[in-house]
């Protein structure tokens, strides 16, 4: 049983998706991202919620099930939130400041 592609998707409000086809349109406030996903995966649509299901218990269907779901979660939190990077240093012997929208870093003496 794949665990990821059986959870449903919820879409936000400022989001739209549709399929037509094996194509899936994702439409939201940052843009827009179309991909074709699987012809063996169906995408059932109800509400606001997104689920997917495969037709058996196949090994390329399974694996096929949860990576056409994370997908898709993918593209709609890209519509949704963007593309993000965090930094995060642990450690001794370097430091890192921001001045403006520059970073500085010092490393080795500090």
């Amino acid at each position: 049983m794949s665990r990821i592609g059986n959870k449903a998707i919820t879409i936000p409000t400022s989001v739209e998706i549709k399929q037509e086809g094996d194509q899936v349109t994702v439409k939201g406030p940052k843009g827009e991202i179309t991909r074709s996903i699987a012809s063996v995966i169906s995408m059932n649509i109800e509400g606001s919620e997104a689920k997917f299901s495969r037709p058996d218990d196949s090994n390329r269907n399974k694996a096929l099930h949860g990576t056409t779901r994370a997908n898709v979660a993918n593209m709609i939190e890209g519509v949704s939130k963007g593309f993000k990077k965090n930094l995060e240093l642990v450690g001794v012997g370097y430091r890192a400041s921001m001045q403006g929208d520059k970073l500085v870093l010092t490393v080795g003496f500090s």
